[in-house]
């Protein structure tokens, strides 16, 4: 009688994500610090996480949380799990195309080619006919489009099972333009699949107009409860039960709700092995995450409050810890600022304070003029406000420009008695004369005289890394201008000389003023959602917007401070060294040692 091995025919387990990760996902060395196999014991929270992908009675999952919990990598493995387990349409929504485009290339392309199980299951790109781009790959039984959420053409209406919302609080105002919102759009493609799954998630931003958090409090709000090693008490994590010595972070260590008792960051992580999701109210479909950076198993307890305490000192390094360590959401004071009390804290100085290290420069054109402002910035971007100049003239004309470049090479008189020059400047193309801009621009990469365009988008960087997609083919960067502005207005409020601290001097009137705090902050209700928009109260707002283009120039020359101090340090006392050996023999002072030449130079060296 002929037997048969049913096992061959037997069909593939059913694994949840987890399980699919544990068994079949390798790590990346270029995408990980912790390349190999992937073990989500090494994170516990990670599992409850990914499988309710895997739970039928879940369509919808949010994640609130802070960074460096390895969100990108669950990411990955539930996009892994869908190609190979369950393959569907698939799309994964990025802030930007850019961005879209950096996860193909750096984070999918790697996994494909390590994890073995996925490995020729999407075509090769260099085949013809493969259907393998960068934004969009098949694979037997489905395909993952990449799209961009400020892209309104990536979001055509092609049925997808599956959509991955990645970094939600970062899309562009508005959503894709006319087409409408984003995220709606890109769950309306969902509507045919009676077993869709989608996504939201997010490290949160501002109070009230974060999209992440208003999703996370319509699902069932689940926290991550651990057992304490003394008592056993089950409790979320929380930033308050953080404790320290003063002035000691390696003391920190987390206080137990129950017994008080403290744990180390080794009973901390041996805590989160056991730990166990418990919502909060019912699921309803939508399953809810919140997690903050206690739970990580790569930071410690002395990293968290090292960082705190250097966050601590200014608004906008808080908001960031906030943010991106906390996983909240960051309540937002009233931004309000009195151009006339601003204006009396004028101060008195001609020459460039030895305070400023670097000088940098804003330009704003203008349909009968350029404006700029010249800037001195030094350690913890402490400024002064050096120069203010207005050029008239049509910036369609040559002579304009001419001009232009015959202030931007002036040298400038520190109090210590060297000169100085801008070292860097950034001239916007928003207005009517991008191509005059482009045209100046052109030549000029080598003095760092950059082109650049504002950005409006949520969350966006104060400067991109540039692009030369455009006209003139020069290179042009993206200014964060929403957040720019959050920076400079928490600046004018800080009222002590020091990190942040803007000073002015008599040269800038009453009319600067008025135009630096010509805007405010207004929450709008665009395409149904809550936004936070900056609105003009004056018609002119130019001096804003150089403070913004100077805080961009600087950002994209990101100077060294500790080598500018020594290099400006040893000019101050070659300058020294110079005028004593112009006095008389008899009244000379013991000389002075020298510094040999070799160590002159570097990375300061060219801004003489």
């Amino acid at each position: 009688m002929r037997t048969f091995n049913l096992t061959v025919i037997a069909p593939p387990k059913r694994l949840s994500v987890s399980q699919w990760a544990d068994e079949y996902r390798y790590l990346s060395p270029e995408a990980s610090a912790e390349p190999g196999k992937w073990n989500t014991s090494r994170a516990e929270y990670q599992r409850g996480m990914m499988d309710a992908f895997s739970d039928p009675s879940i369509h919808t999952v949010v994640i609130m949380s802070s960074a460096q919990i390895g969100k990108t990598e669950m990411l990955n493995n539930i996009v892994g799990f869908f190609i190979d387990q369950d393959p569907s349409p698939v799309l994964l929504l990025q802030p930007t195309l850019d961005m879209g485009e950096a996860w193909s290339k750096d984070r999918l392309a790697p996994m494909l080619r390590d994890t073995l199980v996925l490995k020729g299951k999407v075509g090769e790109a260099r085949t013809r006919d493969s259907g393998n781009t960068l934004l969009h790959k098949q694979f037997q039984g489905g395909h993952i489009t990449i799209a961009g959420a400020n892209s309104p053409a990536s979001l055509a209406s092609r049925p997808i099972r599956v959509v991955l919302c990645d970094e939600v609080d970062r899309y562009p105002i508005g959503g894709a333009g006319s087409e409408g919102d984003s995220v709606a759009l890109a769950f309306k493609r969902t509507t045919t699949f009676w077993n869709r799954k989608m996504m939201i998630t997010s490290t949160p931003t501002i109070k009230g107009v974060s999209r992440v958090e208003m999703a996370y409090e319509g699902s069932d709000m689940r926290r991550y409860h651990v057992p304490c090693p003394e008592c056993h008490e089950e409790q979320h994590l929380k930033w308050a039960n953080v404790t320290w010595e003063k002035d000691d972070p390696s003391s920190a260590r987390y206080t137990c709700d129950g017994c008080g008792s403290l744990w180390s960051d080794a009973k901390r992580w041996g805590a989160i092995k056991k730990g166990q999701w418990i919502a909060q109210s019912a699921t309803k479909g939508v399953a809810g995450f919140h997690l903050n950076e206690i739970y990580s198993p790569w930071v410690s307890l002395c990293d968290m409050v090292t960082n705190f305490l250097e966050a601590k000192k200014s608004k906008e390094t808080l908001k960031t810890f906030v943010n991106t360590s906390l996983g909240e959401t960051w309540e937002e004071e009233g931004i309000q600022l009195d151009d006339s009390e601003l204006m009396t804290r004028r101060e008195e100085y001609t020459d460039v304070p030895s305070g400023a290290l670097v000088l940098v420069a804003g330009v704003d054109v203008q349909d009968d003029r350029l404006e700029l402002e010249v800037k001195g910035f030094g350690n913890g971007e402490e400024s002064w406000g050096i120069d203010y100049k207005i050029i008239y003239g049509d910036p369609s004309k040559q002579n304009v420009w001419d001009d232009l470049d015959t202030a931007l090479l002036q040298q400038y008189q520190n109090e210590d008695g060297y000169t100085m020059r801008i070292a860097a400047s950034c001239i916007d193309t928003g207005g009517h004369f991008a191509d005059a801009v482009y045209k100046f621009v052109k030549n000029k990469e080598a003095r760092r005289v950059y082109a650049v365009k504002g950005s409006s988008t949520p969350g966006a960087p104060l400067v991109n890394r540039g692009t030369r997609s455009n006209k003139g083919n020069v290179k042009l960067f993206s200014v964060g201008t929403d957040t720019a502005k959050e920076l400079i207005f928490a600046r004018l409020k800080i009222d002590v000389f020091g990190s942040g601290y803007m000073h002015f001097s008599k040269i800038y009137d009453e009319e600067f003023f008025k135009q630096l705090t010509a805007e405010r902050i207004t929450t709008k209700f665009i395409r149904g959602f809550p936004a936070r928009v900056w609105t003009k109260t004056r018609p002119r707002n130019e001096a804003l917007d150089l403070n913004v283009y100077a805080l961009a120039a600087l950002a994209i020359l990101n100077p060294n401070w500790s080598a500018l101090k020594a290099n400006l340090e040893r000019k101050v006392m070659v300058k020294e060294e110079q005028k004593e050996m112009e006095m008389p023999q008899s009244i000379r002072q013991k000389p002075r040692k020298t510094i040999p030449s070799r160590q002159r130079g570097g990375f300061a060296s060219a801004w003489k």
